[in-house]
C-alpha cells in the first residue's frame, strides 16, 4: 500500500517524463505548456502524500509524531517539482524534486528528531530471540520504544538504533549509489544549454510517413502522417549517454553493463509493445475522427467537463496501468472537447494526466506487480479494497482543483 500510494504524484513526471511528451504529441499542444500546468496541479497533491504514507503505516499517532518531517518533505518535494517543471527542464522533474525531498529529510533530522520511533516488531524479536510473544508493528507511544510493552527485557529503539549505526557506508559507496542520477541530472541540464541544444536538434529530420495520405475534415492534408525523427535529442538517447558515463564512474565492466542493459529490454518487452500498441491506437483514432466525436459528445456537460476532466485520465490509467497509453488514448479528446466547451485546451490535457496519476494504484498491472513483489499473488483483490479509498480521495481533490483552475478563483495559477 505504502508502494502504490507513494507512486502517485511522480508518475505523470516518471520515465524521463514520457507522459509528457506524449500527450504533447498527440494532442499538438506544447510540450513546456503542458508540463507548466501539470506542475502546477501535481505539487499539490504531492503536499498531502507523505502524511498519507505515514497514516498508512501508524495511523494519526504516527503522523503527528512526523509531522516536521512529513511536511518537509512533501513541501520540498512540490516546491522541486513546480520550479524544475516550469523552468528547468520537464525531463528531469522527478529526478530533481526526489533528490531535494530526500535531502530536506536528511537535514532536517540533523536538528530534530521524533519523540518516539516505529520499531517492526519482527525486528525486535530478531534482536531478542526468543524474548516474548509477538505483539504486533506498534509505535512507541504505545509499546514503550521497543515494539514490546515495556519491561518486555529487550532494550529500547534507541539500543537498536546505536546498534544499526556501527555500520557506515564508505564516502565511495555513497557516491557511486547517487553517481547515476547526478550524471543524468549534468547530461540533461548541459543538453539545454542553446549551443548544445541545438547541436543535439542539428541531426532532427521530419518526413512524410509512406503509404499514409490523410486529410482533415476540412479536406486539408493532415499533419499526422508527418514523423519527426529526432533521435539525438530524444531524452532516450540523454539517457544511454549518462548511462556510457556512468559504467566507469561506478566501476563496473563493459560487460556486466551491457547485460543489465539487455536484462532491462527483457523485463520492459511487454510494457514496450504495449505502449506501442497503444500509440498507434490513439493515432488510428485521432486520424478516423473518432477522438473528436468522443470529445463532442463530452462537451455537452458544458463546464462541468472540468470535473469530468481528471476522471477520464484516471479511468484511463486504471485500465491500461500506463500514464503515458491514458494521455495517448485521450489526450486529443480532452483538448477537442475542451475547444467546444470554451476551457483552457491546456488545462484539459494537463488535468488528464494528472487525474491519471491517481489511478495507477488500483490498476490491474500494478495490483499484480505489488502482490506479487510481496508474496501475495492471488490476493490482488484484499490490497485493491485496501487502497481504493485513497485512490478515489485523491481523485476527488484533484478534481476540486481542476475545476476550480478553470474559473477565476484559480485561473491565476495557470502560465
Amino acid at each position: 500500500m505504502v508502494a502504490l500510494v507513494a507512486n502517485t504524484a511522480p508518475v505523470a513526471f516518471g520515465a524521463l517524463a514520457v507522459p509528457i511528451t506524449t500527450l504533447a504529441t498527440v494532442s499538438g499542444l506544447p510540450e513546456h505548456n503542458l508540463s507548466q500546468v501539470v506542475g502546477r496541479q501535481t505539487p499539490l497533491l504531492a503536499l498531502f502524500v507523505p502524511i498519507a504514507l505515514v497514516f498508512i503505516i501508524d495511523k494519526g499517532r504516527g503522523v503527528r509524531a512526523t509531522l516536521p518531517a512529513t511536511l518537509t518533505c512533501g513541501i520540498a518535494f512540490a516546491l522541486a517539482q513546480f520550479v524544475t517543471s516550469n523552468f528547468l527542464s520537464t525531463q528531469l522533474t522527478d529526478i530533481v524534486a526526489s533528490l531535494v525531498a530526500a535531502a530536506s529529510v536528511v537535514l532536517l533530522l540533523r536538528v530534530w528528531r521524533p519523540a518516539g520511533s516505529y520499531v517492526e516488531a519482527e525486528e525486535v524479536a530478531a534482536e531478542a530471540g526468543a524474548a516474548g510473544p509477538s505483539h504486533g508493528s506498534r509505535s512507541v507511544t504505545e509499546v514503550g520504544r521497543s515494539g514490546y510493552p515495556i519491561g518486555a527485557g529487550i532494550g529500547t529503539a534507541a539500543d537498536l538504533a546505536e546498534r544499526d549505526s556501527k555500520h557506515h557506508d564508505s564516502g565511495s559507496d555513497v557516491f557511486k549509489a547517487y553517481a547515476p542520477y547526478l550524471i543524468i541530472i549534468a547530461v540533461f541540464s548541459i543538453t539545454q544549454i542553446p549551443v548544445i541544444k541545438s547541436v543535439f536538434d542539428a541531426p532532427t529530420r521530419s518526413f512524410q510517413w509512406p503509404g499514409l495520405d490523410l486529410q482533415t475534415a476540412s479536406g486539408k492534408p493532415s499533419t499526422i502522417p508527418t514523423f519527426k525523427f529526432n533521435w539525438l535529442a530524444a531524452a532516450g538517447t540523454g539517457m544511454v549517454i549518462a548511462g556510457l558515463i556512468t559504467i566507469p564512474v561506478i566501476g563496473i565492466s563493459v560487460a556486466k553493463a551491457f547485460r543489465a542493459y539487455l536484462d532491462t529490454y527483457r523485463q520492459l518487452f511487454a510494457a514496450i509493445v504495449t505502449v506501442m500498441a497503444v500509440l498507434g491506437l490513439a493515432y488510428v483514432m485521432n486520424s478516423s475522427g473518432q477522438t473528436a466525436t468522443l470529445g463532442a459528445w463530452m462537451a455537452g456537460a458544458g463546464s462541468a467537463f472540468a470535473i469530468l476532466s481528471p476522471i477520464l485520465g484516471w479511468l484511463g490509467v486504471a485500465v491500461t496501468g500506463s500514464d503515458t497509453s491514458s494521455n495517448s488514448l485521450f489526450g486529443a479528446l480532452q483538448v477537442s472537447a475542451a475547444n467546444k466547451v470554451g476551457l483552457s485546451p491546456a488545462l484539459m490535457a494537463a488535468a488528464n494526466s494528472s487525474g491519471g496519476v491517481l489511478g495507477k494504484m488500483i490498476s490491474p498491472q500494478n495490483l499484480a506487480i505489488a502482490a506479487a513483489a510481496v508474496g501475495m499473488s492471488g490476493r490482488e483483490g484484499d490490497i485493491f479494497r485496501k487502497i481504493l479509498g485513497w485512490s478515489l480521495g485523491f481523485l476527488a481533490f484533484m478534481c476540486v482543483i481542476v475545476y476550480l483552475q478553470s474559473t477565476s478563483v484559480l485561473s491565476w495559477m495557470l502560465p
